[in-house]
């Protein structure tokens, strides 16, 4: 699906590094240091406009998040009704600072088709074998 997309930065537009990837890399457009326990926005320079019914995620990179950086509000939500650049808010779960170099990869884009609920307001829902159970009712393991 094309998206239209204008780049502000020096990176080039982000691709799949794979031939079945669902998430296209997203760079920095400077650098940053990052103290543990700590958050920063990081710019990519990329403003998208996103198709009706459909939005962009931003996901963390497995490789970061090894190291204790990851996106604190994984999956962020692009909606398709947002003109601003995308910004990838990341967080240093680590011990020791940490620098996100200039045109690093910082995060996974992955666009999504929604559909917005259509609220059906009732007095009684149906019942299932797992009922009200949540938070680790269905086993540990």
């Amino acid at each position: 699906m094309k998206v239209k997309v204008i780049n502000k930065s020096n990176n080039d537009l982000p691709v799949y590094e794979t031939k079945l990837s669902a998430g296209c890399d997203v760079r920095s457009t400077h650098s940053e240091l990052i103290y543990p326990g700590r958050t920063s926005l990081i710019g990519t320079g990329l403003f998208v406009e996103i198709p009706d019914g459909y939005e962009i995620q931003v996901r963390p990179r497995s490789g970061l998040a090894k190291k204790g950086i990851t996106v604190l509000n994984s999956p962020g939500t692009i909606d398709a009704d947002y003109r601003g650049e995308i910004g990838v808010l990341l967080i240093n779960h680590g011990h020791t600072p940490f620098t996100i170099g200039s045109g690093e990869r910082i995060g996974q884009l992955v666009l999504n088709k929604v559909e917005q609920i259509q609220w059906d307001e009732s007095n009684e829902i149906s019942n299932t074998e797992r009922g009200t159970g949540g938070f680790g009712s269905t086993g540990e393991k």
